[in-house]
Order: structure tokens, then C-alpha cells, then sequence
């Protein structure tokens, strides 16, 4: 994609791990009762490139690397749901702008992630993040990273349709460690200020690994969904177990007490499959028993469930042993890092020139609504 003639507008997002809480982001529980999350995001992204040419006619072009895929856009109608590129769709039908001349503006897209979908790491509302971010440049508007997170969740929960929670969007728009409390559509997000010696412990007791599968959310969350409606009581109770092991997890952390990680870890994957069915499944059981049985203390998938990538905590002197026996079990351990910082956007000038990202929005904000 060349810079002649253009203005072109880049941002990467991270991806996350959730630690506690997971699923309690879910509506309608946090309207009902109230939900709690806690993550972090690490040193894997999802990158967008939007190349804009004023006065040319008013075609969308997105390439997407995960997907292999290229299609084009010249009109609003081409913006149908067919199950190829839906998410960019989604994207443009809210954020492409319409007025001032803007409709008449040549975009091109050009998207990767370090994750692909699937996996459990929020890499499909990171995406969504990354997008709106890259909007958010072109169009100079002053979104707080709270505004940003509810714009993808819009994206991606209202006009996509697609069903899910929020902590990822919030996740990826605000980065770092978080203790995150949703209340219907408003939203808290509390950074948590851990002593770096306990976050390089923590780092180094942790293993992330792929298991080998992927897995689709929307059916586990829609049956979980339902099983909450439906008031079953190994749902309500799991849930809300899950919502105070969150807190739990979150007191021992600042305390330092990493030892408790493990065994939290252990207590939230067990309640994690009562929800509903299809978030465990026997390879995913084969594959976590092997784990622990070489000296994992506790674990979880860290998505929806089903399959994708498991986070694992070690003992400091069994973690190479149970590095092994994952790759036994036909997983693959991924090396990361904990990442701080969150969405990020810069401007490449048409003479390839890179201006630092001083955008609005980049400052968080007074905790908002939806």
C-alpha cells in the first residue's frame, strides 16, 4: 500500500487474558446483579491501516491477512452480512462518515492480527477496537478510550449481532491490568497498581498455550445466555461464585500473594464449566489434566470456551515440566509479555513522514455509560 497521495492512519490494539470474572460480562447478569472481571493484556496485537484519498470515488477496499481475503465496497448496500468480512462491514456501516464530503473519500483497509479468531484472547473485539481507533484519526474525533469501547461493543454486539460480553472491548481500548465492574451498560474500569516485583513473578509463573483447536463463542454464550434466563441454579451459582472469586483474585494480587493465582485459577475453570455445556470438552479435560499432573497449579481457557488458548500457572520449578507436557498433549506454549499500554494510533504522511499519535481520546475519561 503506497503513502503517494494519501493520508494514512495506523493503530494496533492488544490482546487480553482473563484471569477471574469472565462470563459475568454477559447480559443481562450484569444487569441484574452486577459483574466483575479481571485482566490484562499482553504483547499481542491487532493492527489496522486505513489509507484515505479525498476526491476519488467512493469505494471501501479491505484486505484482511488472517482471512486471506480482499473485497471491495462501493456502495452502502455491498455492506451485506454474508459471513465474509462481516466485522469490517459492521465497522464501516457506523463509522464510515457520510457527511462533509466524506462519502466521496477512497478508503482502503488493511488488517492483521497476531491471534487469529478462535482463539479465546478477544481477537475479533481487539479488531473492532484497532478499526475504531483508526477511524477515530481520520475523522479527529475526541472519543475517551471508555467512548471507544462502547463504540466496538455497538459494532459488534448491536449492529453485528454477534454475543458476548464487554470486558474485551474495554480490554483493548484501555490496556494494562484491570479490575473492570459492569452494571448494565455502565462500566468501571479500575487500573490495578501491582508492584513490578509481583508482576515479573507472576509473568514468569505463567504459560499461555494453544491447545491446538479453535473454538466459535456466539453458540456457547447464547446457551449460557439461556440457561441464566432460564434461572437454572448451577448457572445463577456459578456465576455468581465467579463473580467473587474475581474480587478475591484481585485482593490477593495486591497483596502479592501469587501462590493463591494457581488455586483461584483452578476454582474459576471448575465453576467456568458449569455454565453451560460445550465449554470443556475431552480433549480440553485430557489436555488440562495433563498439566496439572506435571505441576500446573491451576489454569483456565481463557475465552468463551471450547477450545483455543489455556493460561496456566506453574510452579516456579515445574514450569519447564509442564511446558513439556503440553507439547506432548499437542499444544503449543506461546511466548508473551505483560503489556501495559492499550489502543494506540498514528498518522504516516504522503511522505511516509510518521507523526506521533498526540488524538483526542487517548485520555481516560470519567467512567460513562453506554
Amino acid at each position: 500500500m503506497g503513502t503517494g497521495g494519501r493520508a494514512i492512519f495506523r493503530s494496533k490494539a492488544p490482546l487480553r487474558i482473563s484471569f477471574a470474572g469472565g462470563g459475568t460480562d454477559v447480559s443481562p447478569y450484569p444487569e441484574e446483579k452486577g459483574g466483575a472481571v479481571l485482566n490484562c493484556t499482553i504483547d499481542k496485537f491487532a493492527y489496522a491501516t486505513l489509507s484515505v484519498r479525498d476526491g476519488a470515488a467512493g469505494t471501501t477496499r479491505v484486505h484482511s491477512l488472517d482471512y486471506n481475503l480482499s473485497a471491495s465496497y462501493d456502495r452502502p448496500e455491498d455492506l451485506v452480512y454474508d459471513g465474509e468480512l462481516d466485522l469490517v462491514k459492521a465497522a464501516l456501516k457506523v463509522l464510515r462518515p457520510s457527511g462533509n464530503g466524506g462519502s466521496d473519500a477512497e478508503l482502503e483497509l488493511f488488517l492483521h492480527s497476531d491471534a487469529p479468531p478462535g482463539t479465546g484472547l478477544g481477537s475479533s473485539s481487539t479488531m473492532c477496537v484497532a478499526l475504531v481507533g483508526a477511524f477515530q484519526h481520520y475523522l479527529k474525533e475526541p472519543w475517551t478510550d471508555y467512548e471507544v469501547a462502547e463504540l466496538a461493543y455497538r459494532i459488534e454486539r448491536e449492529e453485528l449481532g454477534i454475543r458476548g460480553g464487554r470486558q474485551d472491548q474495554y480490554a483493548a481500548a484501555f490496556g494494562g491490568f484491570n479490575f473492570m465492574e459492569f452494571h448494565g451498560r455502565s462500566t468501571v474500569v479500575n487500573p490495578l497498581r501491582i508492584h513490578p516485583d509481583v508482576l515479573n513473578e507472576l509473568a514468569y509463573r505463567l504459560l499461555l498455550c494453544y491447545t491446538g483447536t479453535s473454538h466459535y463463542s456466539n453458540d456457547i454464550i447464547e446457551r449460557q445466555q439461556a440457561s441464566y434466563a432460564q434461572k437454572r441454579p448451577d448457572t445463577v451459582e456459578a456465576l455468581d461464585a465467579t463473580r467473587r472469586l474475581a474480587v478475591a483474585m484481585k485482593n490477593e494480587l495486591l497483596r502479592g500473594r501469587i501462590d493463591e493465582m494457581g488455586r483461584l485459577l483452578d476454582e474459576g475453570w471448575q465453576l467456568k464449566k458449569q455454565f453451560t455445556e460445550g465449554i470443556s470438552n475431552p480433549r480440553i479435560d485430557a489436555f488440562y489434566s495433563a498439566a496439572r499432573a506435571a505441576g500446573a497449579l491451576g489454569g483456565k481457557l481463557v475465552g468463551a470456551g471450547g477450545g483455543g488458548y489455556i493460561l496456566l500457572f506453574c510452579d516456579f520449578e515445574r514450569r519447564a515440566n509442564v511446558a513439556k507436557a503440553v507439547a506432548a498433549a499437542g499444544g503449543r506454549v506461546v511466548d508473551f509479555a505483560l503489556e501495559p499500554g492499550g489502543l494506540r494510533s498514528w498518522i504516516v504522511r504522503p511522505s511516509g513522514e510518521t507523526v506521533p499519535a498526540g488524538a483526542p481520546g487517548r485520555v481516560a475519561a470519567a467512567p460513562t455509560g453506554g
